[in-house]
């Protein structure tokens, strides 16, 4: 690799990019890390780089077009609706993503937020914190055995959900549009039948313009009364308004929400304040294994495209062959 070239970190959700220095630095490839991910900021930076690697901050048509020597766009997760892939496309740039390496963690979260509405864990602890020791505040925890959870969406953090699940005796049943079971031998419904069904319904879905708000109130109105939503997924799958409005009238159960839309989330609305609601700051993904091997890898997809390799997992497939 002759010369020096430069890649764009937009933000990130972990202290430093020592990891992401340490490992292109030494190849003559400069790091800028964006004091604000807004796109006015990312425009201006964008103007001299070959590369850009994103984790939330959104790579808008604008922010490719500020870069004409841009070369690869890498996002820093699974989820790929914070780039527009049309446009990088457009340009012949390959858009990179990771998505598999936070997997279990996910799915250890989505069952750790299960298991924390089904127990009736969260409510405890934080009447407990506030001074209250109460037993019967709550409604009586349950038994998850004989329970039934739905999963729509069964990628590989579904499928590394189910066994997990079926382990505490839970049933498992789950929806996508294809109607394949991956080969976990679990019931396939349509969407309606599984909201009727499930006494637990667990979004594994990327945010698309055919998933945004796939939970509205028709949805909820489907679901069981005593039934709870778990989304770990990405927050434009919830009309968060019309989750509010289900809790209301009763609906639902409770809700478990690790991802918001937008994201961070206004905490004053009244969905936030409910105690039925078990909330958690997108930490699903995290745990040092999974930050690490996330930065490295990305770091390498970077150090390929710019050396003339093929990157891992390009997204766009009109480039899977790029140089």
């Amino acid at each position: 690799m002759s010369g020096v070239s430069r890649l764009l970190i937009t933000d990130r959700a972990w202290p430093d990019s020592a990891i992401e220095r340490g490992l292109l630095e030494p190849l003559g490839i400069e790091v800028i890390e964006a004091p604000a991910g807004d796109e006015a900021t990312l425009c201006e930076l964008a103007r001299g780089v070959q590369a850009i690697a994103c984790n939330w901050a959104k790579v808008t048509r604008r922010v490719i077009e500020s870069a004409p020597q841009l070369r690869i766009v890498s996002r820093m997760g699974i989820g790929l609706d914070n780039i527009d892939i049309p446009t990088a496309t457009a340009r012949g740039i390959p858009v990179t993503n990771v998505p598999d390496y936070c997997v279990a963690e996910v799915a250890d979260h989505a069952l750790g937020l299960l298991l924390a509405a089904a127990r009736r864990i969260a409510f405890f602890h934080l009447r407990t914190k506030r001074g209250e020791y109460q037993l019967s505040a709550p409604p009586p925890p349950e038994r998850l055995a004989g329970k039934t959870l739905g999963l729509v969406g069964l990628g590989r953090i579904g499928q590394n959900l189910a066994p997990k699940a079926r382990a505490l005796g839970l049933h498992v049943v789950a929806h996508t549009p294809s109607g394949d079971d991956r080969g976990l031998g679990c019931p396939m419904l349509s969407l309606p039948e599984l909201l009727a069904r499930a006494d637990y319904v667990s979004l594994h879905l990327p945010a698309t313009a055919q998933t945004r708000h796939l939970f509205r109130l028709p949805q909820f109105e489907q679901m069981r009364p005593t039934a709870w939503l778990i989304n770990t997924s990405r927050g434009a799958l919830v009309h968060e308004a019309d989750l509010h409005t289900a809790l209301q009238r009763r609906l639902l159960a409770g809700a478990c929400l690790d991802v918001f839309d937008p994201e961070p989330p206004d905490l004053t609305q009244p969905l936030f304040a409910d105690e039925r609601v078990i909330v958690t700051p997108h930490a699903a993904f995290v745990s040092p294994e999974s930050l690490i091997e996330l930065r490295q890898r990305v770091a390498r997809q970077v150090a390929d495209r710019l050396a003339g390799r093929q990157p891992e997992n390009i997204v766009n497939p009109a480039f899977a062959t790029a140089r």
